[in-house]
């Protein structure tokens, strides 16, 4: 880990309160919260919670206070006011909120990693990525120096330019990406955008779960379509998102089935058959073993908690 000087330990401390101050502006209660500035979210927590299923997409996320720590594969990966977490596949994962309280919210913001930007600037650059001690995985946690957090400082008064983001946001965050590249967490994106390679390989099969998941999933046929043998697919496929295709599938059609039942009234057995089961039975079995509660009793806490936070 990269050992900071006295002045950056306090120019970290100064920037991170900055971006809790217009965070706290712009987040009226716990949730999480689009802003005009495209592939930018806020989030805010009032309180530690237990590791709940979400879908983590390609990005960087920053914690302005307190904490909080993602679950993949079995691994723990905390960050907070020192660390930023990143991120270069579409995974599923567990979020934890590890430090919060309602007087010290858990502030922070995502960022959407724009793959493209990522190519163009090693493309034109000299980018060599340092070796990456880590396993190989799509997830990583880096140190959130001055100099990463300086462009998000940027970024984030724009929010009270309105009239400038459309001209300068995408040259802040070009700068952001070039900041990552240039950082022990360049490995992480030279893997994905690498065209070729074996991660973007990886990428491309992801893209194709993702339109196809209520399909028969032959995974020879889609080792072959991303031009990847079947031990060697099968072996980048867990090593990048710790799980194998037909579980990354499987996590599919069920948050899938998921958000019909709540956003669309569908029934267990409707939904079920709209993302590819064949069983009913089995579909629910399944649910309840990603989620922890059968879908009838799901979609209803979740229509409770919905009713609750609407009365507030």
């Amino acid at each position: 880990m990269t050992v900071l000087t006295p002045l950056e330990i306090d120019g970290a401390a100064t920037l991170l309160a900055r971006l809790a101050r217009v965070i706290d502006t712009h987040t009226d209660g716990p949730g999480d919260f689009a802003t005009a500035i495209d592939g930018l979210t806020f989030f805010r927590r009032e309180a530690p919670a237990s590791p709940t299923i979400c879908m983590v997409e390609p990005s960087i996320v920053l914690v302005a206070q307190g904490a909080k720590q993602l679950w993949l594969g079995g691994q723990a990966y905390l960050y907070d006011t020192s660390r930023f977490l990143i991120t270069s596949l579409e995974l599923p994962a567990d979020s934890e909120v590890v430090m919060a309280s309602a007087k010290a919210p858990c502030v922070g913001l995502t960022l959407k990693l724009d793959l493209r930007i990522v190519t163009d600037l090693i493309s034109q650059g000299n980018y060599l990525p340092r070796r990456d001690r880590a396993s190989g995985a799509s997830i990583g946690i880096g140190d959130a120096t001055p100099t990463i957090l300086r462009p998000f400082d940027r970024l984030l008064s724009l929010l009270d330019e309105p009239e400038a983001i459309s001209t300068l946001a995408p040259l802040i965050q070009r700068e952001i990406h070039y900041r990552v590249l240039t950082s022990d967490q360049a490995p992480k994106l030279h893997q994905i955008a690498s065209v070729g390679g074996q991660g973007y390989r990886i990428a491309k099969a992801i893209d194709w779960l993702k339109l196809n998941y209520a399909l028969p999933l032959r995974v020879e046929e889609l080792a072959t379509h991303v031009q990847m043998s079947m031990p060697t697919f099968n072996q980048h496929f867990r090593q990048l998102t710790a799980m194998s295709p037909l579980q990354y599938q499987k996590w599919l059609r069920l948050t899938q089935a998921r958000r019909l039942m709540l956003n669309e009234h569908l029934d267990v057995s409707r939904a079920a058959f709209k993302v590819g089961y064949e069983s009913p039975s089995q579909f629910s079995r399944e649910y309840n073993r990603l989620f922890g509660i059968p879908p009838k009793r799901d979609i209803a806490a979740l229509r409770g908690m919905h009713e609750q936070s609407e009365k507030k």
